[in-house]
């Protein structure tokens, strides 16, 4: 992919977090060990989030982000990466239909679809 910026739309199916995204093949993709809750830190302020929302995300800072993820190690063909004011987190390896790489750093902002 050779956006600067990226949007999905996370919603909350059977109590988990999950996302599609159609140009990448992905259907109810799960975010799981860590991200779920990086994710309720997000949305917080959003009402109606379990029914949907925007996350926008890039390498680098855009205006108004709300956190940056920092790289930690690779585990299972996935990163782990620690959020500011949020914990540790796992993304798996459908990061790689975002990413060529595994980012330094990855910048997010939740908002309202």
């Amino acid at each position: 992919m050779n956006n600067a910026l990226m949007v999905i739309f996370p919603y909350l199916h059977k109590d988990t977090w999950v996302f599609d995204d159609a140009d990448v093949g992905l259907v109810k993709e799960p975010f799981v060990f860590g991200v779920p809750e990086m994710i309720d830190d997000l949305v917080s302020d959003i009402p109606n989030a379990k029914e949907g929302f925007r996350l926008i995300f890039s390498q680098k800072p855009f205006p108004n982000y709300q956190r940056k993820l920092t790289r930690l190690h690779e585990e299972c063909e996935g990163y782990w990466y620690t959020i500011t004011g949020a914990g540790e987190g796992w993304l798996c390896p459908a990061l790689f239909k975002y990413f060529d790489d595994a980012p330094e750093e990855i910048y997010v902002k939740a908002e309202s679809k």
